[in-house]
């Protein structure tokens, strides 16, 4: 069971604002070949950081107003930001290994 939070384009700005933990948002698309790479690690992260770090998913497809992209400058999928006190802290674009996706994680958390 996944204890990752899957928002829509309205809902993250809630998320983010309430966080009370380091967010780890994570943008991804069903046809993207790297996400179906990164999106196990993502998963791992959510269920072993859970009590550190929150993991918001948020899909690109089929978005006519996407206003996320806009304000977290995606250029591309997988796109992957640590945010803190509504403030991006690191961010990665395009396939990450776990080991290296745990350690831009243990360097906000």
């Amino acid at each position: 069971m996944s204890i990752t939070i899957v928002v829509t384009d309205d809902e993250l700005s809630t998320e983010v604002e309430k966080a009370q933990t380091p967010l780890l948002l994570y943008f991804w698309a069903t046809w993207c070949g790297p996400c179906k790479l990164v999106s196990p690690s993502v998963e791992w992260v959510a269920n072993n950081y859970s009590d550190r770090l929150k993991v918001i998913k948020m899909q690109v497809d089929n978005r006519e107003e996407f206003k996320a992209i806009d304000q977290y400058k995606v250029q591309g999928v997988p796109a992957l930001r640590v945010i803190e006190n509504q403030e991006v802290l690191t961010s990665h674009e395009g396939a990450i290994t776990k080991n290296l996706l745990v350690e831009m994680i243990e360097q906000h958390i």
